[in-house]
């Protein structure tokens, strides 16, 4: 014959059993969605995370960028065509931007030129908009497709500030500052190292006015 409390307590067994399940599941999930966080807080090995990174762009096209990383940061390095080079010259433009001579300490001082960088061909720069530190979208737009004036190069999706190809920042956008420039040197004309200064050159990227 069947037990009266085990009648009355198995539908609050399995209650108990399914809810120990979902909860043990939500823990799962959230211990996945933290972990990469965790792991960002946790202490890195200074030594390593200091290294100079080499990248190969010898098979970077015109008009393409590879995104690596620096020290726990995206770092853009694009291929620029010469139409590009030629619009970051451009007077016009150069008079829309916030900081268009590079004034403001975000870069070297080898990189304090029109194209911030040590070879006009190649950009290099913190992919981290210097407004609320989100990840700009590369825009290169096709010559004579850029509508509203807009040359092409960097747009965060976030607050809408914009940036040319070169990292300068557009006036009226919510960002203060040109996107940084990391030291680099170019061992060889395809090799770019990040985190390495030219020889002879100083630049700590701790001074730059804001990531």
């Amino acid at each position: 014959m069947e037990n009266a409390s085990d009648t009355q307590s198995a539908p609050g067994g399995r209650r108990n059993f399914l809810g120990l399940v979902t909860a043990a599941t939500a823990a799962a999930g959230a211990g996945a969605c933290l972990w990469p966080f965790l792991q960002s807080l946790a202490p890195r090995d200074s030594a390593a995370a200091h290294l100079p990174v080499d990248v190969d762009i010898s098979a970077l096209p015109p008009g393409q960028q590879i995104v690596v990383t620096w020290q726990g940061k995206p770092v853009f390095i694009t291929h620029r065509t010469p139409e590009s080079l030629a619009a970051l010259q451009d007077a016009a433009l150069t008079g829309r931007l916030r900081d268009g001579q590079s004034n403001d300490r975000q870069q070297p001082p080898y990189a304090r030129n029109w194209h911030r960088s040590l070879d006009p061909r190649y950009g290099v720069v913190v992919g981290i908009c210097t407004h609320l530190g989100c990840v700009p979208a590369y825009k290169p737009l096709p010559e004579g497709q850029g509508g509203g004036n807009w040359p092409g190069g960097y747009a965060c999706p976030c607050h809408g500030s914009k940036f040319d190809l070169a990292g300068r920042v557009f006036r009226g956008a919510p960002a203060p500052y040109n996107l940084p420039v990391p030291p680099y040197s170019m061992p060889s004309p395809t090799v770019i190292r990040l985190g390495e200064n030219p020889a002879g050159q100083d630049f700590d990227f701790a001074g730059i006015q804001q990531l």
